[in-house]
């Protein structure tokens, strides 16, 4: 999978539903840059913005995109931002 059809992927998984891919298309292609990385080197899509231990049950939990409504950025943000996954590529719509 390419950049673009990655991208594509992360669109429509964000339709109808009430968080959007954060509008700065900047840092959303530093996130699928990342991911790709890890996919290449790990054989997983994992979330950048993670440490993985090196079990394959704990890096699948790691797959982005991963469970972000539970992560305190979502539930409760730091600061004046909308809430966002933790790496900021879904953010609240």
């Amino acid at each position: 999978m390419n950049k673009q059809e990655l991208l594509q992927v992360w669109k429509k998984f964000s339709e109808k539903s009430d968080f959007i891919l954060n509008p700065d298309t900047a840092h959303v292609e530093i996130v699928a840059d990342g991911v790709l990385k890890n996919e290449d080197k790990y054989g997983l899509k994992l979330c950048p913005c993670r440490l993985r231990d090196g079990s394959r049950e704990k890096d699948l939990e790691l797959i982005c995109p991963c469970n972000f409504k539970t992560h305190s950025t979502w539930l409760n943000p730091l600061d004046s931002r909308p809430p966002m996954c933790w790496c900021g590529l879904f953010v609240k719509s």
